[in-house]
């Protein structure tokens, strides 16, 4: 059966809210989570450009060791944070703006946030 219009319209309202203040700042680029059942994305985006910076995904290969020794989801998260602030640093990139993408910040994306700090990501 199809999802009910006003569950998909309520769910962009959400989405699209926590992107008002996190798009086109001329200086911070856009840090932009996705999280489905099985994985976590994370990608640092240039608005202006239209390109992605930086990316890190769980089903990326020099992460996958790490990921099989992970107890639960929330613990693959902070795995991809780490890496995604190890490759940001390399890339000396300054600091960015979170995009939750309509997720509450507690949980998965929350651990992924604090990982991401800790590895030395500046938002």
């Amino acid at each position: 059966m199809a999802k009910h219009s006003s569950d998909s319209r309520r769910n962009d309202r959400r989405r699209n809210r926590s992107k008002k203040t996190s798009r086109l700042h001329p200086n911070r680029p856009r840090l932009v989570v996705y999280r489905s059942l099985k994985h976590f994305e994370a990608q640092i985006i240039n608005d202006f450009e239209g390109q992605t910076l930086v990316a890190v995904t769980s089903r990326d290969k020099d992460i996958k060791s790490a990921i099989k020794k992970a107890e639960n989801k929330t613990d693959i998260s902070r795995i991809v944070g780490e890496a995604l602030a190890k490759k940001a640093k390399a890339k000396k990139m300054g600091p960015v703006v979170l995009d939750r993408n309509g997720y509450p910040y507690h949980g998965r994306v929350k651990a992924f946030a604090e990982a991401a700090r800790k590895g030395g990501l500046d938002f």
